[in-house]
């Protein structure tokens, strides 16, 4: 009897997991939805720089409205309409009935407020966000009503407010200021509240108002991506929020139709500096472009988590498709060398990357000595130097603010030009991008590296698996059965 338990244990244990049951040999119910992710460094939304933070403030709160990078279109959400007369004084009207977690009622003087405090607080809220809230009037007409007036016209404010970071917080917590108690227990207007403080092993979200087939108990588990891949395949999870770089080719066999991919709002660049005597002239930028072997780098240091740059502007934020590969995001090690030959850049110099700690450097370097012939050093100096971007707004304009304050690029018409990008309305704005990123891309102050990208495997039970840029998983829209 005791040998034939022993025979048995292992086939009852693997027909447990082969009916997606859990360690402790219970089900998940119908209506839970067991998810692992990488812990988040923050629940702040003003404050969320990485992918975990941005799909758990995805669940916990509904933004303004929502932007697609592809038209440059926004969607309201928690707003009814976004309008202006004139680009200068924008006019946010609000949906009746929004209410926190807490039961309190949002309304426009919840947005003010927080604004005002993101302006206040030492958060990571991007350059851009912070402009546009040091506004010259942000106010509160009526319940309902927020009136932006700012100092210069821009056509961006639509895509600008439907920013994770300008969510709206409690009263409660913008009188106590207690931040660190409001990041273990958040309180949000989203599809989802958190039942109990965040831990550091997860947490739970139940769904406010239930939804016919929808999740409406998600179970957070905070943990390895390696394992939690491997728990899904197991039935263990149901859905893991990250696919390492070991398991990439394996995750279209494995999940065949059940994985997604899609752009984040991250990117990186190799930035030159304009005034040094080295990188004053454009072909030598442009030879140290092509000697950029971006393929190599995704597969290797940087674990297939990246799509190498087919652009300047990012999938995440750049409104139109890009059919095509710039030319300086290409690697062409014999054009590169004769380029930087061409413009006689001094033989055997040796040429110092700037301050970084990027751990791709050092490859990157490699490959550039190898291919231009020029031998270059992942050491602090005078040299091109990394510029690594995580966006906390869909706009364009936060991209090409944050290269022109890194390189201090200039040239005739440019400013201008972004100025008129500026001032374009979202949906209509691609054109002028475009005109913006192809004056870049000629005098390549920064070469285009390449972008972020997030995976999602699932398993049988879990259906309607979605993700967008700044909210990754749509954790309200996925269903169980």
């Amino acid at each position: 009897m005791t040998m034939r338990l022993r025979l048995l244990a292992p086939l009852l244990a693997a027909a447990l997991l082969a009916a997606g049951c859990s360690e402790s040999g219970e089900p998940p119910a119908p209506d839970v939805l067991r998810v692992g992710l990488a812990a988040p460094a923050t629940l702040l939304p003003a404050d969320v720089r990485d992918q975990s933070g941005r799909m758990l403030a995805g669940a916990l709160w509904t933004p303004l409205g929502d932007y697609d990078p592809a038209t440059g279109k926004t969607t309201p959400r928690a707003a009814e309409s976004v309008t202006s007369a004139d680009r200068t004084t924008w006019t946010v009207k609000l949906k009746d009935g929004g209410q926190f977690h807490d039961g309190t009622p949002v309304t426009s003087q919840s947005y003010v407020d927080t604004w005002k405090a993101i302006g206040q607080e030492n958060w990571q809220a991007s350059r851009v966000v912070k402009d546009l809230l040091r506004a010259k009037e942000i106010t509160a007409p009526d319940p309902l009503t927020i009136k932006l007036v700012l100092d210069r016209p821009s056509g961006q404010v639509p895509a600008l407010l439907s920013s994770p970071a300008l969510v709206p917080l409690p009263g409660s917590v913008l009188a106590s200021r207690d931040w660190a108690g409001f990041t273990r227990h958040p309180v949000g207007n989203g599809p989802f509240r958190l039942d109990g403080d965040w831990q550091p092993s997860g947490g739970k979200l139940v769904r406010v108002t239930d939804a016919a087939g929808k999740a409406r108990v998600i179970e957070l588990k905070t943990g390895d991506a390696a394992a939690q891949y491997d728990e899904v395949k197991a039935g263990k999870l149901d859905l893991s929020t990250a696919v390492p770089g070991d398991r990439h080719e394996a995750m279209h066999t494995d999940f065949a139709q059940r994985h997604v991919m899609w752009a984040l709002p991250s990117a990186a660049y190799l930035g030159f500096p304009l005034t040094a005597a080295h990188f004053s002239d454009a072909t030598v930028r442009h030879g140290f472009a092509l000697g950029s072997d971006r393929a190599a780098l995704e597969a290797g240091v940087l674990g297939k988590q990246v799509d190498p740059a087919k652009s300047l502007l990012p999938p995440a934020v750049a409104p139109g498709e890009r059919s095509s590969t710039c030319r300086p995001c290409t690697f062409d090690a014999g054009a590169g060398k004769s380029l930087v030959t061409q413009a006689e850049f001094p033989a055997g110099t040796p040429v110092h990357f700037g301050q970084s700690t990027a751990n791709w450097l050092r490859p990157l370097a490699e490959q550039v000595t190898k291919a231009v012939g020029i031998p270059l050093a992942p050491e602090p100096g005078q040299g091109p130097f990394a510029i690594e971007l995580n966006l906390m707004t869909p706009s364009p304009q936060e991209v090409l603010s944050e290269i022109v304050k890194a390189t201090g690029y200039s040239s005739d018409g440019f400013a201008d030009l972004l100025k008129s990008a500026e001032e374009t309305e979202s949906a209509e704005s691609g054109e002028v991008y475009r005109l913006v990123e192809n004056q870049l891309l000629r005098d390549l102050p920064v070469a285009p590296l390449w972008s972020g990208h997030g995976h999602a495997v699932w398993a049988d039970r879990v259906g309607e698996v979605k993700a967008t840029p700044f909210g990754g998983v749509d954790l309200s829209a996925a269903s169980v059965r």
